[in-house]
């Protein structure tokens, strides 16, 4: 070995720090636990510098260039080498970093929930990215064993896990504390709010680790297409049930939908023409002659009048002020039931009637 390779091997072994590979990395262990007196120890300014000995917490040093003697960091008297006469120090250095480290992904299924204004269970998926930090060092290194990690799988997968837990208890306690609608959570108007109470719900599931997550980014609630448009139809028709009023509004509602569904049909079995606009007609017709005997058979026996010697034209019901469907419309459309053109294309429909 010549001069220049001692001397250079001299500066190695009195410079400990962090070496520019490692710096991604939220964990690293220095490789040499044999530490000359006098070495010359840097911290960067976001990390902190854990010395170790058996396996026992001995020590922590901040940022900033430190010369390691036993005359001004104390706690080095417990990890000299006597056998050495006191010049070399024998510990194990871990460098942990404490800054916000961004960048770790999550996504998957959360399972299903039930919406609670249709009451359907609807799978819901979520993905976006989380942030990482230590709050206490030396917990991190219990839980890492002991060992440099960056992004290993292990570690990533498990906080993932209780992230994904987290979300899923906590969408759940938005919908059944708070009865919010699915299409409400899945619309990403409430995703500060969701997120806010994810972080809390957080806390201490990740204390025990001496981390915690900061904050999400692109965080996204989704369910299927077809699952959001089957709950877009729902809150339709129960929209419409309401504008007809109800219990007896929404019989004759699904009855007549029904049957105007069975004129379609027909209408489309037909030849084109004339024909199959006279079926969807009478397609109609029976759907509105239906909905009107389901709805008369379904009335209470005390309610039907007795019947007279002479039969009498039966009243016609009472129906709703004009100013009374414009409230029930205005009152669909705030409750985000109906968008802007169903509320104008009704209003005008209503204002017909003038």
């Amino acid at each position: 070995m010549g001069l220049m390779d001692f001397v250079k091997g001299g500066v190695r072994e009195l410079a400990i720090a962090r070496p520019d590979s490692a710096k991604g990395m939220l964990v690293y262990k220095h490789p040499d636990p044999t530490i000359p007196n006098k070495a010359q120890l840097t911290v960067g300014t976001d990390e902190v510098a854990l010395f170790f000995k058996d396996g026992q917490f001995i020590g922590q040093i901040g940022p900033g260039r430190h010369t390691l003697e036993s005359s001004n960091i104390m706690f080095l008297n417990q990890i000299v080498d006597k056998f050495t006469g006191g010049n070399v120090f024998k510990a194990e250095v871990w460098f942990i970093t404490i800054r916000e480290v961004a960048g770790f992904k999550f996504g998957g299924r959360i399972g299903d929930v039930e919406d609670p204004k249709s009451g359907l269970a609807i799978g819901v998926m979520v993905h976006g990215e989380y942030s990482l930090q230590a709050t206490d060092p030396t917990q991190v290194i219990s839980f890492f064993g002991q060992r440099s990690w960056a992004n290993d799988e292990e570690f990533v997968g498990w906080f993932r896990q209780l992230l994904l837990k987290t979300i899923r208890d906590r969408i759940a306690k938005l919908l059944v504390a708070k009865q919010l609608p699915l299409l409400n959570i899945t619309s990403g108007a409430l995703t500060e709010e969701i997120e806010a109470e994810v972080i809390e719900g957080l806390k201490p599931h990740m204390q025990g680790y001496g981390m915690r997550v900061v904050r999400l980014g692109n965080f996204v609630v989704s369910i299927k297409e077809e699952d959001e448009q089957t709950l877009k139809s729902m809150y339709k028709d129960a929209a419409q049930i309401r504008m007809a009023g109800g219990l007896g509004g929404y019989q004759q509602f699904a009855a007549g939908k029904a049957m105007m569904g069975a004129g379609d049909g027909m209408a489309r079995g037909g030849n084109g023409g004339g024909g199959g606009e006279m079926l969807a007609g009478a397609g109609l017709g029976m759907g509105m002659a239906m909905a009107n005997m389901f709805a008369q058979s379904t009335r209470p026996a005390a309610e039907a009048p007795a019947a007279p010697a002479q039969q009498a034209a039966p009243a016609a019901p009472a129906q709703p002020s004009l100013q009374d469907r414009l409230k029930k419309l205005k009152m669909l459309k705030d409750e985000g039931l109906i968008d802007e053109q169903e509320y104008a294309a009704k209003r005008a429909e209503i204002l017909k009637d003038l």
